[in-house]
């Protein structure tokens, strides 16, 4: 703070002089104020779009680059069960079901396992509530794998992976390869709907 010194009646006085920098600090700018109710509203709005849109992609990329793990666990399975089971046995699958993969399960992580009550389910990741079951038929020569609610961000990347051990193959009850339709990737994607809601089936031999 500065001083400036005045004479009355012979007796010096001093006094202050504020300066322009601590007057501005005793008195702040009116023109320096906080964000508006309209000005946060935008911003928020903003924020939450962009939630909106990244949000469903960053779940699409997730599932995308879980595909080839779930594809080779069953893949690897079919192999080790085709492997290991005896070239004279007519019927490889009559004992293969839920139960018997979810016990060849390593501890990898790929799928998981819920036990609701009496009932066991296998969950791929590849869809909210995902299902993965595995049925043989009656003669026990085929075993049936089916994926439901699959998201579209996992076609065709489930069939291209099961394609090389499954000899036929349907999208939403579509053949996208059996014995008269070879597999293209391009048909396949055609096949799928947005969303969690579709289903694939796998026919072993």
């Amino acid at each position: 703070m500065n001083s400036q010194e005045t004479s009355v009646l012979g007796i010096t006085q001093i006094s202050p002089v504020v300066s322009a920098h601590a007057r501005g600090r005793r008195h702040p700018n009116k023109s320096q104020r906080g964000l508006s109710l309209i000005e946060v509203s935008v911003v928020s709005a903003i924020v939450l779009l962009l939630a909106i849109i990244g949000i469903p992609a960053i779940n699409g990329f997730v599932i995308e680059n879980r595909v080839p793990k779930v594809g080779e666990g069953i893949a690897r399975f079919v192999v080790n069960h085709t492997v290991n089971t005896p070239i004279f046995e007519e019927k490889p699958y009559s004992k293969v079901n839920n139960q018997f993969f979810i016990n060849q399960l390593d501890e990898a992580g790929v799928f998981n396992v819920d036990s609701q009550g009496s009932s066991t389910r296998i969950l791929h990741g590849l869809g909210k509530n995902g299902l993965v079951d595995l049925v043989a038929d009656q003669s026990g020569a085929q075993l049936k794998i089916t994926f439901t609610n699959v998201h579209h961000a996992a076609c065709p990347g489930l069939a291209s992976v099961l394609q090389r051990v499954a000899t036929s193959i349907k999208v939403e009850n579509v053949a996208v390869k059996d014995a008269t339709v070879t597999y293209n990737a391009i048909h396949t994607r055609q096949q799928c709907k947005k969303g969690d809601v579709n289903t694939f089936e796998f026919i072993v031999i």
